[in-house]
């Protein structure tokens, strides 16, 4: 039934006749609201937490809907969201998308045996098909590249384990079967492509 009630919501949200969306209106809600955890520029200073800029506008909206409606599970964003109105996520998730993305400035050294067994898992496991080639997102779906590794590898595990479910099931039936060791090669690839 939770789930028959988030699609209705979701469905709601983006059927709605296209609401406006106005980066400069987003700048200080983002400031107010985003920068401390993840950044100032949407460049997140710390390794657990995503970046934004760059990121799909349809994507930010769309994880700030269901986590404003409880239907994901983050504790640090459910103060940030609660009561949000649909216009300030609409007016956030353009500004985020109209920032330049860039690598995490705090990012390991690449290793050139750990980021070629990562990619050697991108066409098998059909990341470009929804992430597109570049993976860089489209829509509702993120951009990949050029995040922090350690919260790529927890996003994974977390889709992997269960423990995270998106707007559908497609990233939880992408992870089954990969190792903790496949993820952190998977990780340090995406992390280390800008």
């Amino acid at each position: 039934m939770r789930r028959l009630l988030a699609a209705a919501v979701l469905a709601a949200a983006f059927a709605q006749p296209g609401m406006a969306q106005d980066a400069a209106r987003g700048a200080p809600i983002a400031a107010d609201r985003c920068a401390a955890c993840h950044g100032a520029d949407g460049r997140s200073q710390m390794p657990d937490i995503p970046s934004l800029a760059g990121q799909q506008a349809g994507f930010v909206t769309l994880q700030m809907i269901l986590i404003r409606e409880g239907i994901r599970h983050v504790p640090a964003m459910a103060d940030v969201t609660r009561g949000m109105p649909d216009q300030d996520i609409e007016d956030l998730a353009a500004y985020f998308a109209s920032l330049p993305p860039a690598p995490p400035e705090d990012r390991r050294p690449r290793d050139a045996t750990l980021a070629a067994a990562g990619e050697a898992l991108i066409g098998p496991r059909r990341c470009g098909v929804c992430h597109l080639p570049a993976l860089t997102g489209r829509d509702q779906i993120p951009r990949i590249v050029a995040q922090h590794e350690t919260y790529l590898a927890r996003a994974m595990m977390e889709y992997r384990d269960g423990h995270r479910v998106g707007a559908d099931t497609q990233m939880n039936g992408a992870m089954v079967g990969l190792s903790d060791a496949d993820i952190a090669a998977l990780a340090h690839y995406l992390a280390h492509r800008d």
